[in-house]
């Protein structure tokens, strides 16, 4: 119907990583109380660390001054005590700012996560199934749970790095030209080719970090394809080739992290170097200031490590270039999916449907694709508590009518009404608490027997519960179970019960949800013959004075529809009764039937072995 699922091929390119960034620091600074506190503490942080080098070269000055003083005074050593006892408390107390600053830094990355979990977790309800058609199921899991993760993790290291590292940079440049403006420009001779050295590195490495998540989004896309078939793979002996496609998606994912660590990594080495180098240029100018005079040596001293503190936050920037390169891209593919078109809006003063039920499809058209239509000027009316049956050949359009009527997906022409009203007029809730929807694919999710039952109606009783499963032919079956109604089904869907068993329950759901429209697609494909005769009784009853649209391949399951329509390639080709369209000479539902009724023959009459 509309294709199958993948994941499409984005040409590889570079990320917008200034962009990614700058998104990344709004989402972080929701936080303002925090942030603010943040900056306030990593600033006397930086300013008491600057402190002690400023005071160390003071205590310095205070020995060299006692040991050349001609007077023969000696070295003050009290001055000396008191100076270094100075240092030492300005040393606690910055380390003490930095430990609570960094404390509130974990705890705004970690809202911010959480926050980002948040608003995909909602984005996700809010898009459009055509998007789900587009992406593999495994790589929107990944977005949602590993790029998360890595995103947190990266700003978890770095944002109280990064901060502390900038003030330093700041703090400790000023200092630098109060002591020595031509040491200070020394210094910062190295600083371009810092930068040139880290932008190399960072536009070559960008790249693969982007496509090593990308792989990685691919790798769990096919893990989880390859664990729910996992029945299929070894029925069909797959199991090489599916571990081919493992070998070579893993073998991929493994190139681009190797690039983007090897590239990533020449930044640590290379700043090294560059500090190593500011550090020899420094002793170099700071010993021929001492010999003229122009400078103490503990000024000299105080600069030296000042120096160090200057190449050292560079350096930590320069380290964390990697890591940061990781979580933007990371951050890239989650706003990605954050930015993704979504459903249609609400409209702002929703109409409110009240009725029996009746459904009108006035010439209504769909296309997934705009080079692709799928129906055309298609226009069908279902009266209350008719039933309309729904046959053709595969892709003819059958699951994808019933779509439209729910909304899964936005008609391109035409409209269609409930009890009159244009249910693009209506809240898509309101619209879909009036219909139940019955699969041939069933959904469980983790908990018990009778919760899973109950999921259309939230506030039923025990007693709705068992009467529903006793409607749908389940209870016999439930309390054979270990627990019976109170059996906690695993996260797998169920994955001991039997698909018959598995959709008896989903139709115990649609009885006990009480629908006005009542949709079921290939419902009783699952289940055996005798419970498919049970299961059909239990739908009359339950169609009474209900609209139903019964999508079937079975034709036998259908004779006593109200109104049997054929479709083909997204038109209506024949409707009516199903002894008026056996009775049309040349008919598709006659051609239908025919071979139906030859298959079935044929079965019967095939011989025994025994």
């Amino acid at each position: 119907m509309s294709g199958a699922k993948t994941d499409a091929d984005h040409p590889e390119h570079s990320s917008d990583f200034v962009g990614t960034a700058a998104r990344t620091v709004r989402l972080l600074a929701q936080r303002r109380g925090q942030f603010t506190a943040l900056l306030v503490l990593g600033v006397a942080s930086v300013g008491l660390t600057v402190a002690g080098p400023v005071l160390l070269g003071h205590a310095t000055d205070l020995v060299v001054s006692g040991i050349l003083d001609d007077a023969g005074a000696g070295i003050d050593f009290g001055a000396v005590a008191r100076v270094l006892a100075w240092t030492a408390a300005v040393y606690v107390a910055g380390g003490l700012c930095g430990v609570v600053q960094g404390r509130l830094a974990n705890t705004a990355v970690q809202h911010a996560a959480r926050q980002m979990r948040h608003d995909v977790e909602r984005k996700l309800s809010r898009i459009p199934l055509s998007y789900y058609d587009r992406k593999r199921r495994g790589d929107i899991i990944s977005r949602v749970t590993n790029d998360i993760d890595n995103l947190a993790q990266c700003l978890q290291q770095v944002v109280g790095q990064l901060v502390m590292s900038a003030l330093t940079i700041v703090a400790v440049l000023g200092v630098m030209f109060w002591i020595s403006w031509l040491l200070a420009l020394i210094a910062l001779l190295t600083v371009p080719l810092s930068l040139l050295a880290m932008a190399w590195i960072g536009k070559r490495s960008q790249p693969e970090f982007t496509r090593q998540w990308r792989h990685t989004g691919r790798l769990n896309g096919h893990i989880e394809e390859m664990y729910t078939g996992h029945a299929l793979v070894k029925a069909f002996g797959r199991e090489d080739q599916a571990l081919a496609a493992f070998d070579a998606e893993n073998e991929s994912l493994y190139e681009a992290s190797r690039r983007a660590q090897a590239t990533s990594g020449l930044t640590q080495p290379l700043m090294m170097f560059v500090g190593n180098l500011n550090y020899v240029l420094v002793a170099a100018v700071g010993g021929l200031r001492i010999a003229s005079g122009a400078l103490t040596v503990g000024e000299v001293q105080a600069f030296v490590q000042f120096s160090r503190q200057f190449s050292q936050p560079l350096g930590m920037i320069a380290g964390m270039l990697g890591m940061v390169q990781s979580g933007m891209a990371s951050a890239e593919r989650v706003f990605d999916l954050l930015d993704a078109s979504e459903e249609k809006p609400e409209p702002a003063v929703p109409v409110p449907s009240s009725g029996a039920g009746r459904v009108a499809f006035e010439d209504v058209s769909f296309r997934y694709t705009l080079a692709e239509p799928l129906i055309e000027s298609l226009s069908l009316v279902a009266e209350p508590g008719h039933t309309v049956a729904i046959v053709g050949p595969t892709g003819a359009g059958k699951t994808t009518l019933v779509n439209l009527l729910m909304r899964f997906y936005e008609i391109t022409g035409g409209r269609i009404t409930l009890d009159g009203v244009d249910i693009a007029t209506m809240s898509r809730a309101d619209l879909r608490s009036r219909i139940g929807m019955v699969l041939q694919d069933t959904w469980l999710f983790g908990g018990t027997i009778a919760d899973n039952i109950a999921y259309g109606a939230r506030h039923a009783t025990r007693e709705q519960v068992v009467a529903a499963a006793r409607s749908a032919h389940a209870d016999r079956f439930i309390r054979t179970l270990p627990a019976g109604y109170e059996t906690v089904l695993d996260d797998e869907g169920g994955a001991g019960l039997s698909a018959g068993e598995k959709q008896l329950l989903t139709i115990a759901r649609a009885f006990l949800a009480d629908p006005t429209i009542l949709i079921l697609d290939e419902a009783t494909s699952s289940v055996d013959t005798r419970t498919e005769v049970l299961i059909q009784q239990a739908m009359a009853r339950l169609r009474e004075g209900r609209t139903a649209f019964v999508i079937a391949h079975r034709l036998s399951t259908i004779r006593d529809a109200d109104t049997i329509v054929v479709m083909e390639r997204g038109r209506i080709v024949e409707q009516g009764t199903h002894q008026e369209l056996v009775a049309r000479t040349g008919g598709a539902y006659r051609a239908l039937h025919a071979a139906q009724f030859r298959r079935g023959a044929a079965a019967s009459d095939r011989p025994r072995t025994t």
